[in-house]
């Protein structure tokens, strides 16, 4: 075999290969992007056959700490409430989902909660805040009234050790909300601490998802700004 037949064999390999790892590199990123697909569609099933779009709607969503609170609805009676929370997400998956978990409702006010799987994720608190203002704007170009309320990141025994990054991110979210009359803040940070320590007992055996006192705190923290009009 002459030299230029090896050539334009080795080319072709070549450009064999660099087909595969291209339709290889797709096929990876559709699975990264969709592995929330299921969870949503669960979400939207349940939603399908007991929304009622001609009622006001307050949604909450974001991660597992919002997809956990099992008892929104019964703690605001008087409010149609959507809890589109699904574990393990991160601020870019919710803008990902952003038609079905939030635009769909047509909400008056959305209360979100990301971030604290973004930090854990090595993610910086800058990066997490540009992707919650894209959140944002998507959902003011469907309704400018909507008022949307950032819930800082929480502190947890699990994820202590990066507690630096999570005041860091607060910081940035609070600033981040003071010059929008419908974009509001909520710190559950503060109430989680028992002055500068972690109250351990809010928080199930995994040290990161809260107990029923966790969620007490939360009520409390969240009750006017769901209640004002």
């Amino acid at each position: 075999m002459s030299q230029q037949q090896l050539n334009l064999k080795t080319i072709k390999k070549i450009r064999t290969l660099t087909v595969l790892i291209f339709f290889v590199s797709l096929t990876s990123f559709g699975q990264v992007e969709n592995v929330f697909t299921k969870e949503v569609k669960d979400i939207t099933a349940k939603y399908d056959s007991i929304w009622d779009s001609s009622k006001e709607t307050i949604l909450f969503t974001g991660s597992s700490s919002v997809r956990l609170w099992r008892k929104l609805q019964e703690e605001f009676p008087d409010h149609q409430i959507i809890n589109s929370g699904f574990g393990g997400s991160q601020a870019s998956d919710l803008l990902y989902f952003i038609d079905e978990l939030i635009l769909s409702y047509n909400p008056k006010k959305v209360f979100i909660y990301e971030g604290d799987n973004d930090l854990w994720a090595k993610k910086r608190p800058a990066d997490v805040l540009d992707t919650t203002a894209d959140i944002i704007r998507r959902i003011k170009a469907k309704n400018a009234s909507t008022q949307v309320i950032l819930i800082s990141a929480k502190p947890s025994i699990s994820r202590w050790k990066i507690r630096g990054k999570y005041k860091r991110l607060n910081r940035k979210m609070e600033r981040f909300t003071q010059d929008d009359p419908n974009l509001f803040y909520v710190d559950v940070w503060k109430p989680m601490l028992n002055k500068r320590k972690l109250k351990t007992d809010i928080f199930i055996e995994d040290g990161l998802h809260m107990n029923q006192k966790g969620y007490d705190i939360w009520y409390a923290a969240m009750k006017d700004l769901v209640n004002q009009p």
